[in-house]
């Protein structure tokens, strides 16, 4: 074994797909890239992710209470980098990279109509937000297309580097 950077761990231990996060805050809907989430329970399904302070998403978020996670597939790998490298605070980002905002039926925020999928959200736990920028939410509603049901997500390894859904491989599990 050898010593590895402390500053890279997060690359051994990616999450999940690259999803997209909107928000809705007096009437203003934005958009942002967001890697660092994970599930955190079964039922009801709760989420945690980490906004950045320094993100414009994070005050309509902690305002609100309400955001979407909105999950891109593959084809949508460019855009969601391009959207993750500018703010929304001088520019509609729905608008700028050409996505179809869908309006949600639980929370103010808008789906992504160009997504795998999308989960509308609540913040139930703020109590980690001041220390790390950590949001717990639960998914109220949840949609699909399924016309995307093959579609293959992407998964971010730090620096602009991202790996690719790959073949499935089914276990014999007694958590089913």
């Amino acid at each position: 074994m050898n010593d590895f950077p402390l500053s890279q761990v997060y690359q051994l231990l990616e999450p999940g797909p690259v999803v997209l996060l909107t928000t809705a805050d007096r009437g203003r809907a934005n958009v942002m890239t967001l890697s660092w989430h994970m599930v955190v329970e079964f039922e009801p399904p709760l989420l945690a992710c980490v906004v950045s302070s320094d993100d414009f998403s994070f005050a309509a978020l902690r305002a609100t209470g309400e955001c979407v996670i909105a999950i891109p597939a593959l084809e949508l790998a460019a855009k969601t980098v391009e959207i993750g490298n500018v703010s929304g605070s001088k520019l509609d980002k729905f608008q700028t990279f050409g996505l179809t905002p869908v309006p949600a039926e639980q929370v103010a925020a808008p789906l992504i109509a160009e997504c795998i999928a999308n989960l509308e959200c609540r913040v139930v736990d703020s109590r980690l937000v001041d220390t790390y920028n950590l949001f717990v939410m639960e998914v109220v509603q949840a949609w699909h297309d399924p016309e995307q049901a093959a579609a293959k997500t992407f998964h971010h390894q730090g620096y602009g580097r991202f790996v690719v859904d790959g073949d499935t491989l089914e276990l014999a599990s007694k958590m089913r």
